[in-house]
């Protein structure tokens, strides 16, 4: 099971996370209303506990210059959230021991996963980033050959019934707990992990990235 909290911008917010128990943190370095910097996000990840996995996401952005953010801020994962070809994950793999790719359900790069050296699938909407749902019964089986993190327009009133039709490893939320943009809602973030972990516990058997 796997609950990553993304968009994160501030310290108290990422210790509030880790506390309700998130297994990962994302912070947003692509253009973005929740936008940060490496300077930050370095300060922020000194206080987090270290089974806490935190995540740097891009979109479109070279390797070398991935390289030089993960090295300055000590984040351990990495998520592609552009339409970035398989050779930026491969240059990656010896930097951080997690990388996440991010596709839409009808992304044509889904027919050659076998390319894409990563250590799961995030399932976003057609607009990704947009806080909308897409059409969960379009994941048939791609759930059964490679870890799927499902994101888009999640929240605790439907991550249960998501997780139940999908079936995913892991889920992925950002405007679902916020209470603005890059500010979380400490209600909604409790809920949607208490919700979330409840449900992934029922059809996880994976412990998840070391």
């Amino acid at each position: 099971m796997f609950i990553k909290i993304c968009g994160t911008t501030n310290a108290s917010d990422a210790l509030l996370a880790a506390s309700l128990g998130a297994d990962a943190l994302g912070f947003v370095f692509a253009e973005s209303k929740r936008q940060v910097n490496a300077e930050t996000v370095a300060a922020i990840v000194q206080q987090l506990p270290a089974e806490l996995l935190t995540i740097g996401v891009f979109r479109n952005e070279t390797a070398q210059r991935i390289s030089e953010i993960v090295q300055a801020t000590g984040l351990q994962g990495v998520q592609l959230h552009g339409t970035e070809g398989p050779e930026v994950a491969g240059a990656l793999r010896s930097v951080v021991s997690f990388v996440v790719q991010v596709f839409t359900i009808d992304d044509p790069r889904l027919e050659r996963l076998d390319d894409y050296a990563i250590d799961a699938v995030l399932l976003d909407s057609p607009t990704p980033g947009s806080g909308q749902t897409f059409d969960w019964s379009k994941v048939t089986d791609l759930q059964e050959q490679r870890r799927v993190v499902l994101a888009g327009g999640l929240n605790s009133a439907n991550v249960a019934d998501a997780i139940e039709r999908v079936r995913p490893w892991g889920v992925d939320v950002v405007s679902g707990v916020e209470a603005s943009a890059g500010q979380k809602d400490p209600e909604a973030l409790a809920a949607f992990i208490t919700v979330a972990r409840d449900a992934l516990s029922e059809f996880s058997n994976d412990p998840g990235p070391a």
